[in-house]
């Protein structure tokens, strides 16, 4: 990976984060000082969103860490499952919090269900994300037991030698 990528994904990954905490911190200030007011349940909404912040946020960390690694040429090693199972139950996390956005909305949605629909199939769309992190994962894991094992093949190989 070049250095003018890494620059460019780690500036992309911090203007993120930068704006979910603002969006935190706003919605932090929302639940303080605002009442609840219209027909959704605002304070659930603000919480979710803030949770939602959090995991976005735990898979930004994980994924710059990932950067890291590829730069270093370290990721083909069992310290990555930890960030790219972060990255997975992040995602995951989203997808809940999802459902629980669109079960919020749904009794709103009685003279339009197909809302309700749409925002479940999105919910399964963000679980189908997880699922393929989870098989780049296994990808992953075959790669690191083929590093390990060709090591293992060269340390042989030099002691014959």
């Amino acid at each position: 990976m070049g250095k003018l990528a890494v620059r460019a994904l780690r500036a992309v990954l911090v203007v993120v984060l930068a704006g979910t905490v603002l969006v935190q911190a706003g919605m932090v200030w929302a639940l303080a000082t605002d009442p609840e007011t219209g027909s959704l349940p605002l304070t659930s909404l603000r919480v979710i969103v803030i949770l939602g912040m959090v995991s976005g946020q735990v898979a930004l960390v994980s994924i710059w860490r990932l950067v890291t690694m590829v730069r270093r040429g370290t990721v083909f090693s069992h310290a990555a499952f930890r960030y790219v199972n972060a990255v997975i139950g992040a995602i995951v996390a989203v997808a809940l919090l999802w459902f629980a956005v669109t079960a919020l909305n749904a009794p709103g949605q009685r003279d339009d269900p197909g809302v309700t629909v749409i925002m479940g199939g999105i919910g399964l769309a963000i679980l189908g994300v997880a699922l393929i992190v989870f098989v780049l994962r296994m990808l992953l894991a075959q790669a690191v037991a083929r590093d390990v094992e060709a090591a293992q093949m060269k340390a042989e190989l030099d002691e014959v030698i």
